[in-house]
């Protein structure tokens, strides 16, 4: 018996990688907003760069944490063993 395609059948483990894809993403969302939200208020009130600064600085870092962080995952496929992954 192929064990692959028996895992692939199985409709409460399609919900699991589902469900375990989501909270991934939501995860990686949260961590590029609290960075964002760290370095605006940081740049905003701890340095001479003020607001204008701060709101440049948190533009710079959400693109690049969109690009490298969410981005990424939001390409990979739901199945964690196709090849390539």
């Amino acid at each position: 018996m192929d064990t692959a395609s028996h895992l692939q059948q199985d409709p409460e483990l399609v919900a699991h990688e589902r469900t375990y894809k989501a909270f991934n993403v939501l995860l990686r969302w949260c961590s590029v907003l609290l960075a964002v939200t760290i370095i605006w208020l940081t740049v905003w009130f701890a340095t001479p760069g003020g607001f204008l600064g701060g709101t440049v600085t948190a533009l710079i870092v959400f693109a690049l944490g969109w690009w490298f962080v969410i981005r990424h995952e939001e390409k990979q496929p739901l199945d964690v063993w196709v090849e390539g992954r």
